[in-house]
C-alpha cells in the first residue's frame, strides 16, 4: 500500500468516525424530560446472546415500546457509545451503552456493526480502529422485551 492509499484509507476512517459522531450529537443532547428508567432486552440473531440497555429519555422509552408492538416498523436497530464498565441490570458484560447515547436506526455504516459477543470478546480494542469512537450499531440487533 502505497502513501496515497494509507492517506486515502484514513482520511475515509476520519470521515466516517466524524460522520458518526455527528449523528449521535443529537442524540447526546439532554432529554426533553427525564422519565423513570425503562430496561429493554435486544439481542442479535443468529447468536443467542442477548443484552440489556436503560433508556433514560421519555421520547425513547416510547420509541422502544412502539418497536416492541409494532407501531413503529423503521428505524428498529438499537445505536449507542459503549461504556468499558458493566451495568448491575446487565451483569453477564463488562460494558453497558451510555443511555444518553442510545437510538435507534435503520441503516448504518459497517464500522459500527458487531455481534454482543465479539464486542465482549474485543472490548479492550473497542474506540480505535474496532468501532471507532466507541459506537456501536448491532445492525441485526432486535428488541425483544421490556424488563422490570
Amino acid at each position: 500500500m502505497n502513501l496515497f492509499q494509507k492517506l486515502t484509507s484514513l482520511t475515509r476512517r476520519v470521515l466516517i468516525v466524524l460522520a458518526l459522531v455527528g449523528m449521535l450529537g443529537i442524540s447526546f443532547s439532554a432529554p426533553a424530560y427525564a422519565a423513570t428508567p425503562a430496561r429493554f432486552v435486544f439481542e442479535y440473531p443468529p447468536a443467542s446472546d442477548q443484552f440489556v440497555i436503560e433508556l433514560t429519555d421519555e421520547s425513547k422509552i416510547q420509541q422502544a415500546r412502539n418497536i416492541l408492538n409494532g407501531t413503529q416498523k423503521d428505524e428498529t436497530h438499537v445505536l449507542g457509545r459503549i461504556i468499558k464498565r458493566p451495568a448491575p441490570y446487565n451483569p453477564k458484560w463488562s460494558y453497558q451503552l451510555d443511555p444518553a447515547s442510545i437510538s435507534f436506526f435503520s441503516y448504518a455504516i459497517e464500522v459500527c456493526d458487531a455481534q454482543i459477543g465479539y464486542v465482549e470478546d474485543h472490548l479492550d480494542e473497542a474506540g480505535g480502529a474496532f468501532l471507532p469512537g466507541a459506537v456501536w450499531c448491532p445492525w441485526n440487533s432486535r428488541l425483544v422485551k421490556e424488563i422490570q
